[in-house]
């Protein structure tokens, strides 16, 4: 399969244009200070992949509330003591040739009590301990998901992404499963998704006009129904409000889990809808040229590199010298990932991730 389309430049409705189809996806990576500014070592993360050949990068997730923290070492954006190395970290980005994003965020019932004490979601949920949040609390995650928007433009960032997937606190908001509010922001679909088109009119009216918007969506799991999923991207979509929808599928190839809806892949049901100007991108198990390829002869305006990023920090360039590249095999060495610039806990981190990380031998004992 020809990997051409993936090294034209692709346009946006708002702000500059992408050099090649290749964005980094939003990746957790625990570096930053426990106060959420931004360590030497997320930056150089970053920096790096834009150097390496990435047209747009995404910081990770960013909370716009400290009780919104989802993991240990978070880069935060909920306070103007971030702005000095949100400031520092557009500018290494720009330098390096690389549009940019901070994706931000608030986990809900996912953060970890021992980070934010009580968490908070839609409404009380007893697995997870957490509390409702009140209509004037709801208001208030709303204004300050606007406020980091705009706290971001300040900061030099070309946009930001909302991060409405994976079962925090927006897709909290869209499934019925956290969601049992009975005021303006619970109930039918339209009241479920209310927040985040409250949070993109927001954004909207907030920053400079040529601030990009994305959006994230995840098509299932969580509580998320396809179908529901479906209608909230095609009015995204319809609106033009956002620059881009980036769709994670898990799996570029994957079929919908919903016995209804099988027989096409999760991609295929956001490929078909009506877009505009509107870009579409998915990010789901990319790890080749190929792969790469794939995506945008499916249907895609650009691809959302995660995995294979972390792997090779300069990813698109390789598959640009080589249309056959395929990610190094897993798992890696530690020395690989710190080679690639991943700092001691972001190694750490990773050995979450099943499979992904060498196994260390322990010396055998010394002989008595």
């Amino acid at each position: 399969m020809s990997t051409d389309a993936l090294f034209t430049p692709l346009t946006l409705p708002r702000g500059p244009a992408m050099k090649n189809r290749f964005m980094l996806a939003p990746l957790t990576n625990t570096q930053s200070h426990p106060d959420g500014r931004i360590s030497d070592a997320e930056y150089a993360w970053l920096v790096k992949r834009a150097a390496g050949g990435f047209a747009h990068v995404h910081t990770a997730a960013s909370h716009v509330q400290a009780v919104g923290q989802g993991f240990p070492g978070q880069l935060g954006c909920f306070g103007d003591e971030h702005l000095e190395g949100l400031t520092r970290l557009a500018a290494g980005l720009r330098a390096a040739g690389a549009v940019s994003a901070v994706q931000l965020h608030h986990a809900g019932c996912r953060s970890p009590a021992d980070l934010v004490g009580q968490p908070v979601c839609p409404s009380d949920n007893p697995d997870t301990g957490s509390r409702a949040l009140t209509l004037a609390e709801v208001e208030a995650l709303r204004d300050d998901f606007i406020a980091a928007a705009v706290r971001s433009d300040k900061a030099g960032f070309d946009g930001v992404e909302i991060h409405g997937a994976h079962g925090y606190i927006l897709a909290q908001f869209l499934s019925t499963e956290f969601n049992h509010r009975t005021d303006q922001y619970g109930g039918s679909l339209e009241n479920r998704a209310r927040i985040i088109f409250e949070i993109i009119d927001g954004i909207r009216a907030a920053c400079r006009p040529d601030f990009q918007l994305g959006l994230r969506l995840s098509p299932e799991r969580f509580g998320l129904l396809l179908a529901e999923i479906r209608d909230v991207a095609a009015q995204v979509l319809s609106e033009g409000k956002i620059d881009y929808l980036d769709m994670s599928v898990w799996n570029f190839l994957k079929e919908p889990t919903e016995e209804a809806h099988k027989g096409q892949t999760l991609l295929s049901v956001f490929t078909s809808l009506p877009r505009g100007a509107v870009r579409l991108g998915a990010a789901g198990k990319i790890m080749s040229a190929e792969d790469a390829a794939a995506v945008i002869a499916a249907g895609c305006d650009f691809c959302v590199i995660g995995r294979a990023a972390i792997l090779r920090h300069d990813f698109p360039l390789r598959v640009q010298a080589d249309p056959a590249y395929v990610s190094p095999p897993l798992p890696v060495t530690v020395q690989h990932l710190l080679d690639e610039g991943l700092s001691p806990p972001f190694v750490t981190y990773m050995r979450n991730w099943p499979g992904f990380v060498e196994e260390e031998v322990s010396a055998p004992p010394p002989h008595p």
